[in-house]
This record gives structure tokens, C-alpha cells and sequence, in this order.
């Protein structure tokens, strides 16, 4: 289960976040979760769940949007979502695609009080 891994990285990462801000308290972190990431959120979810339960940020929610896989064609320069994980463009039925969305993980927004 690779979202332990990433749960902690993220814990990490917010941690960092609420150091430099001077934040005392995270309500909620938002994030984006490509498509095509191998996430499964509610593994994360739990992950995240477990990780900060008993620590400073016991509490906080985990809000995910997931993001769609997009590419664009080489050969016409169309963008298009792909659909199914077909890398087919639609217009032209090259397989020249290049991926722009659907492939990351992201901090997206903290909700914090001070």
C-alpha cells in the first residue's frame, strides 16, 4: 500500500507549511489526485486518517478531488480528455499524445487558524 508512503510525505509537507506560516492549527488540506496517479483515495483517506490520529493534527479533514487524464495530440494539437486510458486522439486518430493533466498528486489549499 503505497498510500502510507504517501500519506506521510504529505504529512511531511504540510507540517513544513504550517512551520513556515507560523500556523498553530490545520482544519483541512485539499488536494488533487490525477487520474492516472495509482491512488486510491480512500486508501489515502485512511492512511491519512491513521497517521495523524494522536498528533497535532488529529481532526484534520482530507478533502480530494480527482482530476481527469487530459492529453493533447501532436500531430493536430488537439487537447482532449482521455477516456478509459485510450490514448486515441479523437480527431485525427493519432497516438502521438502527450499527457498535461490527470498524472500528479498536489497540495492544493490548507484551511488553518491562527
Amino acid at each position: 500500500m503505497h498510500e502510507m508512503s504517501i500519506a506521510h510525505s504529505l504529512i511531511e509537507i504540510v507540517k513544513e507549511e504550517m512551520i513556515k506560516n507560523d500556523v498553530r492549527m490545520l482544519k483541512a488540506v485539499r488536494v488533487h489526485i490525477g487520474q492516472m496517479s495509482a491512488i486510491v483515495p480512500e486508501s489515502l483517506s485512511f492512511c491519512f486518517e491513521v497517521m495523524t490520529s494522536g498528533t497535532e493534527l488529529e481532526g484534520t479533514r482530507l478533502s480530494m478531488e480527482i482530476i481527469p487524464l487530459e492529453g493533447v495530440c501532436t500531430d493536430c494539437e488537439r487537447a482532449f480528455e482521455i477516456q478509459d486510458f485510450v490514448f486515441l486522439c479523437p480527431q485525427c486518430g493519432s497516438r502521438n499524445i502527450q499527457t498535461i493533466a490527470g498524472r500528479d498528486l498536489s497540495i492544493v489549499e490548507m484551511e488553518v487558524e491562527s
